[in-house]
């Protein structure tokens, strides 16, 4: 695939492109102002043939990337170092971006590769997308809870082995009982990311980071 690579004092970022065509010189016009402000650009041109062509706002195109991450629509590719082994990888699932980001700056911390999902119809579609070492989730999310998410992985002859945290403001003891009989290996209250509790479990089912 052909990938621009941009890039800013907040990161690189590659964006997929239909194809390359070189350069051209081009007269600039600006948008129409009826328009308004169009997200991700700053004016148009007119090609040769009289094709319109649409040119990009870079600055604008940085910001909603960095809010795409910020909601999980897009994931943050963290440099691997080429020499290191094959880091453990974690599918992180809350539709708090608070919460979502507390626990993947833990992982991150100790060196574990972590990808988010928004909620858990987000999360059962990249379980099954790609190989993760452990699911982290909350229980309640829009259009798939965390029970029926640890459920449906459960049920799945290709998922059922991976490891489940849930993780949630529930403190109930029938809430952690029900969460451990629907599959979860380990049921944690939010709290626990004050005293390592949440790091410990993460551990004690997958081991350190790097294997």
């Amino acid at each position: 695939m052909p990938v621009v690579l941009l890039s800013d004092g907040t990161g690189e970022y590659g964006l997929i492109v239909d194809s390359f065509r070189g350069e051209q010189d081009l007269v600039v016009r600006p948008l129409d102002t009826r328009l308004g402000k169009v997200p991700n650009l700053s004016a148009a041109a007119i090609l040769d043939d009289g094709s319109p062509v649409l040119i990009v706002d870079v600055e604008d195109l940085f910001r909603s990337m960095d809010q795409f991450i910020q909601t999980g629509s897009l994931v943050r590719c963290d440099t691997r170092p080429t020499d290191s082994g094959h880091k453990k990888r974690v599918l992180v699932v809350d539709d708090s971006i608070t919460v979502r980001e507390v626990e993947r700056q833990l992982l991150l911390h100790k060196g574990y590769e972590v990808a988010v999902a928004v909620d858990g119809m987000d999360g059962w579609n990249k379980v099954r997308a790609e190989p993760y070492d452990l699911l982290v989730s909350d229980i309640d999310m829009p259009r798939m809870n965390g029970l029926q998410l640890v459920q449906a992985v459960r049920a799945d002859e290709r998922l059922r082995d991976i490891p489940i945290i849930i993780v949630s403001y529930k403190e109930r003891e029938e809430d952690r009982i029900r969460g451990l009989e629907v599959g979860a290996n380990a049921y944690l209250t939010k709290g626990s990311f004050h005293d390592n509790r949440f790091i410990e479990a993460v551990t004690d089912l997958i081991g350190v980071a790097d294997v």
